[in-house]
């Protein structure tokens, strides 16, 4: 096999990895992401609330004195590296280039998912609406995942103070299984007919829904659930999705690699709700 590659071929491969990886990627647009990042850590800025007050005649105003705090994103770096034959001098086999470049990208797309909901799961939890600078925690005795439990959630987070809108669900196969068993998410009285024609819910109770498979990086917890706001997890990108295909000798073969450098912190834990169930 010839050591030769074209560089039009390199940057065919890159793109076609990178469209595959912007498509497979579930999680990223859920949270507050920021490009660009410097460095081994990014600090997100909280802003705290303020409370107006009034002001007297002629008196001078009265700071609300708003405090600030920080959230530290460590960024780790990761590969998805494999060696091949595909690339045969200046030509590339479309079929086995394509599958290789789907390979990368899910492999990174399924780790940055990762990194943000190993974030999540970092977040303390409490029962109690009241510990705003913890998570709320939902359980509730059931085997599945419940219309109940969702409305438990929507409440929960109105209550904190969390904005409506950019509001939404990680969950399991078997908890997208256990809404799909009650009316209320497959009657089109209450209901997109999504649910009914393919056996999915897109957006339900003001929630839009990801579904995380059982995966060997560690996915979800065991029967637990995140209903969460875009603005409470922070996600930091140091070194986007990148790939370089380099000859190596020594293997007479071609070392594909995808990169990423990020990390991901929880902003604001009051935004997240976790929902557990029995099996």
């Amino acid at each position: 096999m010839s050591k030769f590659l074209t560089q039009a071929a390199v940057t065919e491969f890159d793109n076609e990895v990178k469209h595959a990886y912007q498509s497979m990627g579930k999680l990223r647009n859920t949270v507050t992401t920021r490009t660009g990042v410097v460095g081994e850590a990014y600090k997100f800025t909280r802003m705290g609330k303020g409370i107006a007050n009034q002001k007297a005649s002629q008196a001078d105003v009265t700071p609300m004195d708003i405090e600030h705090s920080r959230q530290t994103a460590n960024l780790e770096n990761w590969n998805a590296p494999e060696y091949t034959d595909i690339f045969d001098q200046a030509e590339v086999n479309f079929d086995e280039k394509q599958e290789l470049a789907k390979t990368i990208a899910k492999a990174l797309s399924r780790r940055e998912d990762q990194i943000i909901l190993d974030a999540i799961s970092a977040i303390t939890f409490s029962a109690s609406p009241a510990n705003l600078d913890q998570g709320l925690d939902l359980t509730i005795a059931a085997a599945g995942l419940t219309v109940k439990q969702l409305r438990e959630a929507s409440t929960g987070l109105t209550d904190r103070g969390v904005e409506s809108g950019e509001r939404f669900i990680a969950c399991t196969a078997g908890a997208l299984n256990s809404l799909l068993g009650e009316t209320e998410t497959t009657s089109s009285d209450f209901n997109t007919v999504k649910a009914l024609v393919h056996g999915e819910i897109n957006t339900f109770m003001g929630f839009t829904f990801n579904v995380i498979e059982t995966r060997d990086e560690g996915g979800l917890p065991a029967l637990t659930n995140y209903a969460y706001h875009k603005a409470s997890i922070g996600y930091a990108v140091g070194l986007d999705m990148n790939t370089t295909i380099d000859w190596v000798a020594q293997k007479t073969s071609w070392l594909a690699n995808g990169m990423l450098k990020a990390g991901a912190v929880a902003r604001e834990a009051a935004g997240v709700v976790r929902m557990t169930t029995t099996s």
